[in-house]
């Protein structure tokens, strides 16, 4: 297939966002009634039709990525966000294969969640509809663009993708891939739009709705630009505002795997809200345990911030403060506390975390179900890697962010979770008495 590609739009005039962002809710709003009417075949080639043109565009990808890359370390961007912006042949490759994946997906949209009949006759069902409009807001992660859009799309919605400052290049590359490739599949490409300005007053026009265009909004990102869309959000916001993830090591753990899972939950990536922020182990077990894991973090490159127990099973570990315990480091860094047994370990994740993601390593299970069922997280794991909290990992295709809420969606947000529901109600001319 041949895709044309245009040339990523440049920045609007300042005088003309509210005008832009108007047209893009009105675009969003109008395509969401020609999604409806599409078969779960055509989604799917169109969603295929992306995967291709992004690999198709690398070199542009590459090139944009390299000037928003040259600018983020200019300006002094940390490792840890550098590392996120970055994009490499294989990390579009994962790219598109992530969006064939959600391609390859069951559709989600009319599906009957369950059915009845009552007593009068009436046959009630209870079937999966598309959200809408998603509003994305994301930073420095150009990925989002590819993965926000082929979901959004798989679950019939239209997607407003309002990308980083620091990605507006690499973003708009990919999304200048996605568009051409709609267009090629016969499907508006204003199902998938992408905000064509950094300035910060198109986001505060999508928090407040876009004069009710926008049903959802969806923020990846820092705790700040978090923070502002759930205090400033007029419309639901599915979101999470830290990943300080935990690792519980029990004193029935097995010596190997709890090094093997606490170095990768901690070092695979430290930039993701999935790496493990905090490492509690149980004291019962400190004289196998503690040097064994503080020395393979060490010796991995990770700064260690203890209490006094762990600062004395190395010379190397820094005395930890009371902020560490709740800090999202992002980083090469991790916190080590020594807890007396499972209620502890419970207790110091629920003062502390955020939430997000908590794994306990043990072999002893009924310790485990009790982790289990008491640490209220979105994604609790045990024996396994914090390093799973994501949605390609769950069998999702891709995700556009965990949420750490209690309503509608929580843990990876993938295709199912952008949809609703409504019910359809069959009869044969009843009337209520």
């Amino acid at each position: 297939m041949n895709v044309a590609l245009k040339k990523p739009a440049e920045e609007p005039n300042i005088r003309d966002v509210v005008a832009t962002m108007r047209a893009i809710g009105a675009n969003a709003r109008g395509a969401t009634r020609i999604l409806a009417t599409l078969s779960p075949a055509e989604k799917k080639h169109a969603i295929a039709c992306m995967a291709h043109a992004i690999r198709g565009a690398t070199t542009a990808i590459l090139a944009a990525n390299c000037e928003d890359m040259a600018e983020a370390e200019k300006g002094g961007a940390t490792t840890a966000f550098v590392d996120r912006l970055r994009l490499d042949e294989k990390r579009i490759a994962a790219m598109a294969d992530g969006v064939d994946a959600v391609a390859s997906l069951p559709d989600p949209v009319g599906t009957v969640i369950s059915a009845w009949d009552r007593p009068n006759g009436l046959r009630i069902e209870r079937v999966r509809v598309p959200l809408g409009v998603i509003g994305m807001i994301y930073e420095s992660r150009p990925n989002v663009t590819a993965d926000a859009g082929a979901l959004g799309l798989k679950a019939g919605n239209a997607v407003i993708l309002r990308g980083g400052s620091d990605s507006f290049r690499s973003s708009s590359a990919i999304h200048a891939a996605m568009a051409a490739a709609l267009r090629n599949a016969g499907v508006p490409d204003v199902a998938i739009q992408l905000v064509p300005t950094r300035d910060r007053g198109a986001v505060g026009l999508m928090l407040a709705g876009l004069d009710g265009t926008i049903d959802v909004i969806v923020p990846r990102g820092g705790k700040g630009l978090v923070e502002r869309v759930q205090t400033e959000a007029r419309v639901p916001v599915f979101a999470h505002l830290d990943g300080n993830c935990h690792v519980y090591v029990d004193k029935a753990a097995d010596l190997e795997m709890a090094r093997s899972i606490v170095l990768n939950s901690k070092m695979r990536r430290t930039g993701v809200c999935g790496a493990a922020e905090t490492l509690l182990i149980d004291r019962n077990a400190a004289s196998s345990l503690v040097a064994p894991l503080v020395g393979a973090l060490l010796d991995a490159g990770c700064e260690v911030r203890g209490d006094r127990d762990a600062q004395g099973a190395d010379p190397r570990v820094k005395c930890a403060s009371e902020e560490d315990w709740s800090t999202e480091y992002l980083d090469a860094i991790i916190a080590v506390k020594l807890v007396d047994g499972i209620d502890e370990a419970i207790a110091h994740v629920e003062r502390y975390g955020s939430h997000h993601t908590d794994a306990i390593v043990t072999a002893d299970r009924d310790v485990a179900e009790k982790f289990l069922q008491q640490v209220d997280s979105a994604i609790v794991l045990h024996n396994a890697s914090t390093q799973f909290a994501d949605g390609g990992e769950f069998g999702f295709g891709a995700e556009i962010g965990i949420a750490t809420g209690r309503l509608h969606a929580r843990g990876p947000v993938g295709v199912e979770q952008l949809t609703t529901f409504k019910y359809r109600v069959r009869g044969s001319g009843q009337t209520r008495p």
